[in-house]
């Protein structure tokens, strides 16, 4: 299915149309009429109920989210559906302080309040608590994070630090996805659609169970996305890939509860990268292809023990196989984790537990330019935390302090304390402040990483610039200070404020190491040829000079006006301030760090109900402008239209970025790649 943005628009405005005026002609079901029940009714929650809404992210035990001492926002699987959003990166856009920029057609840079980059090191990602952060680069590869969006109950969303509870790398934020109990997702369902970019896409789910609590679901789903827009018509950027999975669920009477779920991938992923080696060409641009692949399996126990108290143990295993054009990489991880949540005197609630992880890498030479080096590495992770919350007024104000303790292959023992204060004056209004000492762990990519490029000639010697190993990179360092106030001014009113004020350290910088010399041999085995020529050299290094301040603030007010209107919106307002004490500055210098990052964000959207079977969903969203990498401030919007004509079929259409033809929101390191305007439909089926 090929729509044009024109018949695309045209299609929405007509059947916006044609069902306004069959519902207003159609009125009041007639009597003796069975209605059919609104996706709506369903599903969408009352402000006081969605400020209930349980999260375990914070503590990592079911609490409500208004009484949570931190800057926690909750996406939906309600407000992912009417979103239109078909990967998890865009579905993220709806939560402030969230900085999503599409790089092409398959990567995003993604960041919490500043330091956005393709895999969001600072940012620790889980699904279903399983950890998805690879030791090689130190990050998230987004494109490969994926299941079926219809089974996500939640994704919530922690702006700043969670290393108390959660470890190393939860530097700026959490982003924990959360699934269905198969309980919730009984029975068929499919879904069929496809549009300008989103050429065409498949989902289809199952689950059933039996009367002994035991339920399960099976789910398959595949895609084929098109290129966005390239100026050059080089369009290297396409996508497709499929995946399936499992998950089942049993209750074994009023104790016990035990998960295990798993999922199996494989992608293709067009991509321009760079290659250098120290023979010639030296240097070239190659348009190719990543094979990417990969599985998990988790299980978890869960024990209810006497009152509120309990205990969790949770398994997983994880492989990923990466094989790009300028590198591959085959990953076995495997973690376990023991919980326990215990209540002490009435005013103590204990939360602490053990957790150990070992992840094998085995790297895949492609050139001398980019090495890792040596090529196998085991990366171990142990930790032990304790967080106490201690209630000093009861139902008024309460406590909460604890400390990680963590080890891993490149750091000594390290520990990442926090202190939250949580004051609820009325159960209309919360009021919290926190301070928390968070660090991201060094990872190969700065401890054992090589990465040469060409120059030129000089001296009649061939001249290049490498990036070294640096055995010594340390912890990158936050000591982060926050303040936060939630209220329900009235059954249609709510609204959650959260301010910080942020000191770094010790953050990743790329240095020179002194100047040029003649090399006559490689620190690590040469892929190329057996033996290097000499050549001139301008040694440089990954260190950790950068260091300064982010301050600023998110507000996310919504209104239900009548009960069939949802308007929601997000400002989110960052300042960044970095310093690096060197005079000589490779790449990631403050500025460019610094101008990287949107200083404003606002999105405004309207979810409404129009009669009993149709869904009219708006958003408009602004980012301003990252200087560092020529992305000018950007205004667009997204609709959808939704129209359920019978009790098991829905017709939907979507518009993406539908202001401009195409903009720029992030620089490829492959030549600029614009995000184009585009559309798509579906067609779901439930029963």
């Amino acid at each position: 299915m090929g729509l044009r943005f024109s018949g695309f628009t045209s299609l929405v405005l007509c059947l916006l149309l044609v069902l306004f005026v069959r519902d207003v002609h159609a009125g009041s079901p007639q009597a003796g009429t069975p209605a059919a029940a609104s996706p709506g009714e369903l599903k969408n929650l009352s402000l006081e109920e969605l400020s209930q809404i349980e999260v375990t992210t914070p503590t990592k035990q079911a609490a409500p989210a208004f009484r949570s001492p931190m800057a926690i926002y909750i996406i939906t699987g309600e407000d992912i559906r009417r979103s239109g959003a078909t990967t998890i990166p865009e579905a993220l856009r709806l939560a402030p302080g969230v900085e999503v920029a599409r790089i092409d057609s398959n990567k995003w840079s993604i960041g919490i309040r500043g330091f956005g980059t393709r895999l969001s090191r600072d940012v620790l990602v889980l699904m279903d608590g399983r950890t998805v952060y690879t030791t090689l680069f130190a990050g998230t590869y987004w494109e490969v994070q994926d299941t079926l969006l219809e089974d996500i109950d939640r994704i919530e969303v922690i702006r700043g630090p969670g290393g108390t509870i959660w470890g190393p790398n939860a530097v700026n934020g959490v982003i924990n996805i959360i699934t269905k109990s198969t309980k919730d997702t009984l029975g068929p369902y499919v879904s069929v659609g496809g549009g300008s970019l989103e050429q065409g896409f498949g989902n289809a789910r199952y689950g059933g169970g039996d009367p002994n609590g035991f339920t399960y679901r099976l789910y398959a789903k595949g895609f084929n996305r098109g290129p966005e827009y390239h100026f050059d018509r080089d369009n290297f950027d396409k996508w497709h890939g499929g995946q399936t999975g499992f998950r089942t669920d049993w209750a074994k009477g009023d104790r016990d509860s035990f998960t295990v779920s798993g999922d199996l991938y494989r992608q293709s992923d067009g991509e321009r990268v760079g290659i250098g080696t120290y023979n010639p060409p030296y240097t070239a641009n190659v348009d190719g292809t990543a094979d990417l692949s990969g599985g998990n399996v988790l299980a978890r126990w869960t024990r209810k023990l006497q009152g509120d108290d309990s205990l969790q143990i949770q398994a997983y295993y994880d492989r990923t196989n990466r094989h790009e054009p300028n590198l591959g990489e085959d990953r076995d991880t495997y973690d376990i984790d023991y919980i326990q949540h215990t209540a002490v005197g009435g005013r103590n609630r204990l939360i602490y537990g053990l957790g150990a992880r070992a992840s094998y890498g085995h790297f895949e030479e492609v050139a001398s330019g980019l090495i890792f080096y040596p090529y196998n590495r085991l990366d171990y992770l142990g930790s032990a935390f304790f967080q106490d919350e201690l209630i000093l007024i009861n139902n008024k104000l309460s406590v909460t302090f604890g400390t990680k303790l963590l080890k891993t292959n490149f750091t000594n023992f390290q520990f990442e304390p926090s202190i939250r204060l949580l004051y609820t004056p009325s159960e209309k209004h919360t009021i919290w402040a926190s301070f928390t000492h968070s660090l991201r762990a060094p990872s190969r990519s700065e401890r054992e990483f090589y990465l040469s490029s060409f120059l030129g000639y000089s001296s009649g010697l061939e001249y290049f610039a490498r990036f070294n190993a640096n055995p010594a990179f340390a912890d990158e360092q936050l000591n982060g200070y926050e303040l936060g106030y939630r209220t329900l001014l009235s059954k249609s009113l709510y609204i959650d404020i959260a301010g910080f004020v942020n000191h770094y350290h010790d953050l990743f910088s790329l240095d020179l190491e002194g100047a040029p010399y003649v090399e006559t041999s490689l620190p690590f085995p040469d892929p190329d040829s057996n033996s290097t020529p000499p050549h001139l050299l301008l040694p440089a290094q990954f260190r950790n000079d950068l260091y300064g301040d982010t301050q600023g603030f998110e507000i996310a007010p919504e209104w239900r006006p009548v009960d069939f209107w949802r308007l929601r919106a997000t400002y989110s307002y960052l300042d960044m301030a970095l310093k690096q004490p060197r005079t000589i500055i490779l790449g990631a210098g403050p500025g460019i760090v610094e101008g990287s990052s949107p200083k404003h964000e606002v999105t405004v959207g309207s979810a409404l109900d129009i009669g009993r079977t149709i869904q009219l969903d708006l958003m408009y969203r602004y980012v301003s402008a990252l200087p560092a990498q020529s992305a000018p401030a950007y205004s667009t919007g997204d609709a959808r239209i939704a129209w359920r004509f019978s009790r098991h079929f829905e017709l939907a259409a979507v518009g993406r970025d539908l202001f401009q033809p195409f903009h720029f929101e992030y620089k490829d390191t492959g030549g600029p790649v614009a995000v184009q305007r585009s559309g798509y439909g579906t067609l779901t089926w439930t029963k």
